[in-house]
């Protein structure tokens, strides 16, 4: 199966939060699940997940999955490389590529062939993955600020843009 295309470049829609505490992370990555499942009837959607140790990349897809009605335990892929979940008719692919030495080695994993339409790739550290992984639709980076973290959204295909609107509505409406 090839990968689908996506237009790549900075995007022209990026949006940054401030988010005081874990349970905003939660808050937010949950209020938010459901549209991004959805998207994924459309084609599978990739979301590059970005930043330091610790800064909320493996909380965000557990909140995500949870918040999707996954009821199961979702563990970091740090050592497995792949977490596969399914969430109803959906399947989310949870990769954590900071252990990947090559790039190549994704193929041993046989990634290409469970990805189709209704599935979501959630990769931490990407970049370790270029060229096996497909193109991001959304690029989330995770930061420390203060007591905080920050994240910063950018999309870079038209799915990935109405997700961001999405986004910006379900932030305000929870007061972020």
């Amino acid at each position: 199966m090839a990968w689908p295309e996506r237009t790549i470049g900075m995007s022209e829609t990026d949006n940054t939060w401030f988010l005081p505490g874990p349970e905003d992370t939660d808050r937010l990555a949950s209020a938010v699940a459901g549209s991004l499942m959805e998207l994924s009837r459309e084609g599978p959607i990739c979301v590059a997940l970005q930043g330091e140790l610790g800064a909320g990349k493996t909380s965000w897809v557990r909140a995500m999955l949870q918040g999707s009605g996954y009821p199961g335990r979702v563990v970091s892929p740090t050592y497995t490389l792949l977490e596969p979940y399914s969430v109803g008719e959906f399947t989310v692919l949870h990769l954590d590529l900071y252990r990947l030495s090559d790039p190549g080695e994704l193929e041993f994993l046989g990634l290409e062939d469970m990805v189709a339409p209704l599935t979501i790739i959630c990769a931490e550290w990407p970049e370790r993955g270029e060229g096996a992984l497909p193109s991001p639709d959304l690029e989330l980076r995770f930061s420390y600020k203060g007591e905080g973290r920050q994240l910063r959204i950018l999309a870079f295909s038209e799915p990935g843009r109405r997700w961001l609107e999405t986004v910006r509505l379900q932030a305000s409406k929870i007061g972020l």
